[in-house]
């Protein structure tokens, strides 16, 4: 039996009120959901988490008004990988997307829009995919395209989404369809990574300006949509934003003109998006669904860059490592929650989060119990945390990214940049940057939690090699 069919079976308990006849009845036992995500912004770039500079009133507002996270961890320290666990609430090494464009999300896979999907929700993807490619054509993609172009082939379309507007990778963040000054990899006379809204579609309209505005385009008619159909909606909206090629408008660029030429890009740009995530919010209050639609906000992975350079102004904040690491800086990164309905103020959560956490979390609150989930997930349910109940996380947190290894518990975390042959210790509750290595004081605390560090790499394996697909 298909395991999406089973999961469904096992899973997907009848949800409260589904006779409901009024907007306002339905959405209080389905809750909209919205993932929002930057790309490459790191914890230090927003003002909710300290930078004086770029301004991002409308992210600012959102912490404000919900759960601000202070450690908000992605599943890996790049892109592809991240954005899996988000949807399937698995690590990467999971279900087979090791690195940036490596892989594809299996077909077995149990997704947040699938399992929605078949529960009455529109579902829609906007802005970067990065999950598999899009179409057998030539795309401006990592590595070689002709090897992996069938093998790889998963689009949204494939994994539960009825509505999408999405870019197989980057692209500039405007004008994104054309090649930037300088940019290398590019096909003939356009950037090369087509936005498709469907099998062998291309977008051909509104695609000049800012790529966050031409994003939310797209998205605010979905949502229109859903709600004049009286449906519950799904909605998936990754930005490219800030990742290179970074380019800024003129005006946005005007706003930051004492600074350097690629500071105003990269600020530039963010501020776009930022103004973007503040016109989403006020539709939805507009439309009167602003109550009990939750959004969540973070970045796929740390900044970019060893250092800062260019357009790479990315800011880890107080944190060491950037993408790619490991360590704290690559993969602490912004969060926020907005959910009018039942988070009534701010509060500031230091309690450790990970994009693993949606797929649990999405299940818990519509009620989808079954004891335990069909496939293994690595996240765990926040809405205890949303509800005030939760005050330390009791599962760790794994890590796995090429050569590198952490498993980061409430306080402690170990770390390994060589295969596991080696592991720091670190205190990153009183030591966040990562300075005190104290592995040689407490070396029974590390080989316990190497211990269980490799166990749950032994389970990610066997998962891997296709052990949890019935």
């Amino acid at each position: 039996m298909n395991n999406k069919i089973l999961f469904a079976g096992l899973a997907c308990g009848a949800l409260m009120g589904a006779s409901h006849v009024t907007q306002a009845k339905k959405t209080e036992s389905k809750p909209n959901v919205i993932l929002i995500m930057a790309d490459d912004l790191g914890w230090g770039d927003p003002g909710f988490n300290g930078n004086k500079v770029i301004k991002t009133p409308h992210l600012d507002q959102m912490a404000n008004d919900g759960i601000q996270f202070n450690r908000f961890y992605s599943a890996a320290p790049v892109c592809s990988p991240t954005r899996g666990s988000c949807l399937s609430g698995r690590h990467p090494f999971r279900y087979g997307i090791y690195f940036a464009m490596s892989g594809h999300i299996k077909k077995e896979e149990v997704l947040i829009p699938e399992v929605l999907k078949e529960k009455g929700y529109a579902t829609g993807h906007f802005g970067k995919w990065h999950l598999g490619t899009l179409t057998l054509e030539e795309q401006n993609r990592w590595g070689g395209w002709e090897k992996d172009v069938k093998g790889n082939f998963s689009p949204p379309w494939k994994n539960g989404y009825d509505t999408y507007f999405v870019t197989e990778s980057k692209v500039p963040t405007w004008n994104p369809m054309e090649v930037p000054p300088g940019t290398k990899k590019s096909l003939g006379d356009r950037f090369g990574n087509d936005y498709w809204i469907g099998p062998g579609k291309r977008a051909t309209e509104n695609l000049k300006g800012d790529d966050s505005r031409i994003i939310m385009d797209r998205v605010v008619p979905f949502i229109q949509n859903a709600v004049k159909e009286d449906k519950p909606f799904f909605s998936v909206v990754w930005f490219h934003t800030p990742h290179k090629p970074v380019i800024a408008g003129p005006e946005y660029r005007k706003m930051y003109k004492q600074y350097s030429e690629g500071q105003q890009h990269y600020y530039g740009c963010i501020t776009a998006m930022d103004e973007q995530i503040g016109r989403l919010r006020e539709e939805l209050k507009r439309l009167g669904v602003d109550d009990n639609t939750m959004i969540w906000f973070c970045s796929d992975n740390g900044p970019e860059g060893k250092k800062i350079s260019g357009t790479s102004q990315g800011s880890a904040g107080p944190f060491r490592g950037r993408k790619r690491s490991l360590l704290e800086g690559g993969v602490r990164v912004p969060g926020v929650l907005v959910w009018p309905a039942k988070i009534k103020e701010h509060r500031e959560v230091d309690v450790p989060c990970v994009t693993s956490d949606y797929f649990p979390t999405v299940m818990d609150v519509m009620g989808l119990h079954k004891g335990k989930y069909e496939n293994p997930v690595d996240g765990i349910s926040l809405l205890p945390l949303i509800e005030g109940k939760m005050k330390k996380r009791e599962m760790p947190i794994g890590f796995k990214s090429q050569s590198q290894l952490a498993w980061n518990m409430d306080q402690y975390k170990i770390y390994s940049n060589d295969g596991g042959k080696t592991f720091q210790l670190y205190d990153v509750i009183n030591d966040p940057h990562e300075d005190n290595d104290l592995s040689q004081k407490y070396p029974k605390m590390v080989e316990k939690m190497k211990k269980s560090l490799l166990e749950w790499e032994e389970s990610c394996e066997f998962s891997d090699k296709g052990g949890d697909y019935k």
